[in-house]
């Protein structure tokens, strides 16, 4: 999930390449991304089927916004940029 602030626009996606994807994002934005600056990456999860990820990713998109913001928050209090942590 990419983020433009704490607790601001929420994006939900899915990708086989999550640092490329962020890469990408940050980039040449487009569309949601582009409009509300999202560049933050403040959750992800890994999960080892891309058929469970794309299900996992429909569901949250479903979600009420309060229910992605508590997601986020249980790992991610402060919605600090977590990019830096995916090559460690």
């Amino acid at each position: 999930m990419m983020a433009d602030r704490y607790r601001g626009a929420i994006y939900t996606g899915v990708t086989a390449d999550l640092s490329a994807r962020v890469y990408q994002h940050r980039s040449n934005p487009q569309g949601f991304v582009a409009r509300y600056g999202l560049t933050r990456l403040v959750l992800a999860e890994r999960h080892d089927d891309i058929v469970d990820a794309i299900a996992r990713e429909k569901a949250i998109k479903k979600w009420r916004r309060e229910w992605k913001i508590r997601l986020i928050e249980e790992q991610n209090p402060d919605w600090v940029d977590r990019f830096a942590d995916l090559n460690k």
